[in-house]
């Protein structure tokens, strides 16, 4: 039987790359996106979705049960970058990207898990991130947002196990994609205790992304994951030296990794 994947944030970037891949592979792929009108040319089926409203969530999902008869695999895939000092992010940017990152996802799993259950199996993969395993300076917020995911995953594998529903995590690292654009970025302040090192970090931050790997490389990831019958807690994506970074986290002492970190981002103390 040929499995019904639904992915959140599939109009574009990571969400778009593993949608088209999928496709190619035979499977019946449905993405999301606010505003799928304004999507033009693509090749998945696109659905209105807004992860911060749990009526539109439950509005896709049934939107697809209703036409498939089930969804097999849900890829929580949607999420909003956000970058500043703890000190000066507004705090409604906050709780947005709460609401985008944590949140939505959450939201989105209490929606399909129902169908799961009722058809005795099912899968469900959430994309976090490489920065969620660590506090980066001036990205604490995205940082702790994935953190969160990781966790509530850790749980619900385990909640979930007697209902043959799978769960898993894949943490990227950068990615050429258009995060970036899309973005929250706290303005640089003028003559604010960060403004340097921030319009720094900020500089780096964005190198990184225009730099990164290609897309592609996840949408390959997440194939195999779905052919495997038992997945594994985690599975992390990216750049040797962004993997060697989770590495020396587990076997350096902390201040020692934290100073690492700091002559990274240029930060005196």
């Amino acid at each position: 039987m040929t499995k019904v994947v639904f992915i959140t944030g599939g109009s574009s970037g990571i969400g778009k790359s593993i949608g088209e891949y999928l496709l190619s592979k035979g499977f019946i792929v449905y993405g999301t996106s606010r505003n799928p009108e304004k999507v033009s040319n693509s090749k998945i089926a696109l659905v209105q979705l807004d992860v911060r409203d749990e009526e539109s969530i439950c509005q896709a999902i049934d939107q697809v049960v209703t036409k498939e008869g089930r969804i097999d695999v849900l890829i929580n895939n949607a999420g909003v970058g956000i970058t500043g000092a703890i000190e000066e992010v507004p705090t409604n940017e906050i709780i947005n990207n709460f609401q985008t990152n944590v949140f939505g996802p959450i939201a989105v799993i209490k929606a399909a898990l129902p169908g799961m259950r009722k058809q005795g199996k099912g899968l469900i993969i959430n994309i976090t991130s490489i920065a969620g395993y660590m506090g980066l300076p001036f990205r604490g917020y995205y940082s702790s947002s994935k953190g969160a995911l990781e966790i509530i995953t850790e749980s619900l594998r385990m909640e979930l196990k007697p209902f043959n529903i799978e769960v898993t995590n894949v943490a990227p690292g950068d990615f050429a994609t258009n995060i970036a654009a899309g973005r929250y970025h706290a303005p640089v302040i003028n003559n604010s205790p960060y403004e340097e090192v921030y319009k720094m970090s900020l500089k780096m931050m964005n190198d990184h992304v225009d730099s990164g790997g290609d897309p592609a490389e996840m949408a390959k990831v997440i194939y195999k994951i779905i052919q495997t019958d038992k997945p594994k807690v985690r599975y992390v994506v990216g750049e040797p030296m962004q993997k060697l970074s989770l590495l020396l986290k587990k076997i350096l002492p902390s201040k020692i990794y934290e100073r690492l970190l700091m002559n990274h981002y240029k930060i005196k103390g």
